[in-house]
């Protein structure tokens, strides 16, 4: 989908030197329910172009640090923040961490990832739901107990089955269409607070 170079967001981004309109998301989620802190260790899946985890590095600050994931290599440099091409799917991803300096479990796992739109709607949909599975998985992984999770989803029929899933991990799961979001996007954010001390 081509930006709309008139869209107010897009503008605000370019203005203070954001990689992405995106940004103004994960700020409204963090505003509305307060899931990022000072000194945190957080997990951001699917880090291309970057502009979640600009946002998670000023918030974090000095004391915090991000690991961004993406198949696609991020083209930003930020003190506190580690960008690595890895899949999620890998099964020695914790090694991977380790080798750069993470050592697991993170305060926060946030997942802005979305599937390559097809134009074919069930089909975009059923893949945002695999990816929403998938950012799970890797939170019941390597997020910490009282650990926050964002994930992006494709509003489909699984909405209920996906609520599900989170509303058996966490203590409080929200759900989020932000401002910022363009009027002819099916995207919601579903947030999961506070992970529960449980065994899947």
């Amino acid at each position: 989908m081509a930006y709309n170079k008139r869209d107010h967001f897009y503008h605000k981004a370019k203005a203070e030197n954001f990689a992405a309109r995106s940004i103004f998301k994960l700020e409204e989620i963090d505003q509305k329910y307060k899931i990022i802190k000072p000194g945190m260790k957080c997990l951001d899946l699917g880090a291309a172009p970057g502009s979640w985890s600009q946002y998670l590095s000023q918030k974090v600050g000095d004391q915090g640090r991000v690991l961004g994931i993406d198949l696609i290599r991020v083209q930003l440099t930020l003190a506190n923040v580690v960008f690595i091409e890895a899949d999620l799917r890998d099964l020695h991803l914790d090694q991977v961490m380790v080798e750069n300096g993470f050592t697991p479990p993170f305060d926060g796992v946030f997942s802005d990832m979305a599937p390559k739109t097809t134009g074919i709607r069930v089909t975009d949909q059923a893949r945002s739901m695999e990816l929403c599975e998938l950012s799970i998985q890797v939170a019941d992984r390597f997020l910490r107990s009282g650990g926050n999770f964002v994930c992006k989803f494709f509003h489909s029929d699984d909405f209920a089955n996906l609520k599900s899933q989170l509303d058996e991990r966490f203590g409080k799961v929200e759900v989020l269409r932000p401002k910022s979001t363009r009027k002819e996007s099916k995207e919601i954010f579903l947030i999961g607070i506070s992970k529960k001390k449980i065994n899947l």
